[in-house]
C-alpha cells in the first residue's frame, strides 16, 4: 500500500514536470512569439516563476517518493536487494535533469528577473532562449527516462 502511494506520487510529480515542459515548449512559447518583446518577456517571466516553483515541489516529491520506493523494496528483500538497471538509469538521468533545473531556477530565472526589472527586453529574450534550450534538453531526457522505464 505504501509502495503504491509512493509510486503514484512519483508518477504524478513527473507528469507535472514533463507535461509542463511540453506545454511551455510547444504551446505557450510559440503563441507568445506573436507578442511584442516587453509583453512576451513579462508573460514568460510570470509563467516561469509559477511553473518553476511547481517543479521545485515536484522534484522534492520525486526524490522522496523515489527513495521511499527503493527503501521499501530493499527492506522487503532480506538483504539481497540489487537496484534494477532501469532504476539506476532513471535515477542518474533524473539527477541530471535536477541539476539543469537548479541552474535554470537559481541562475537564469534571476537574470530574467533583472532583465524585466530593468526593461532590458533584448537581455530578457536572450535568457529566455537559453531557458528554452535547457527545457528542451530536460524534456528530451525526461522522455528518454519514461520510454526506457516502460520499454525495458
Amino acid at each position: 500500500m505504501i509502495y503504491n502511494a509512493l509510486k503514484l506520487t512519483h508518477v504524478l510529480s513527473i507528469i507535472v514536470w514533463i507535461g509542463g515542459m511540453f506545454f511551455a515548449h510547444f504551446c505557450l512559447r510559440p503563441a507568445a512569439q506573436q507578442l511584442e518583446a516587453p509583453q512576451r518577456v513579462r508573460l514568460m517571466h510570470g509563467v516561469l516563476q509559477r511553473f518553476l516553483g511547481a517543479v521545485a515541489v515536484a522534484i522534492v516529491l520525486v526524490l522522496t517518493s523515489g527513495l521511499g520506493m527503493i527503501g521499501a523494496v530493499s527492506i522487503g528483500s532480506d538483504g539481497a536487494f540489487s537496484m534494477p538497471l532501469k532504476w539506476t538509469i532513471m535515477a542518474t538521468l533524473g539527477i541530471v535533469m535536477m541539476v539543469i533545473f537548479v541552474y535554470i531556477y537559481f541562475a537564469l530565472l534571476d537574470r530574467l528577473e533583472q532583465a524585466v526589472k530593468s526593461s532590458d527586453w533584448s537581455a530578457g529574450g536572450q535568457v529566455l532562449a537559453r531557458i528554452r534550450a535547457l527545457v528542451g534538453v530536460n524534456l528530451l531526457i525526461g522522455t528518454v527516462i519514461v520510454a526506457q522505464t516502460l520499454l525495458m
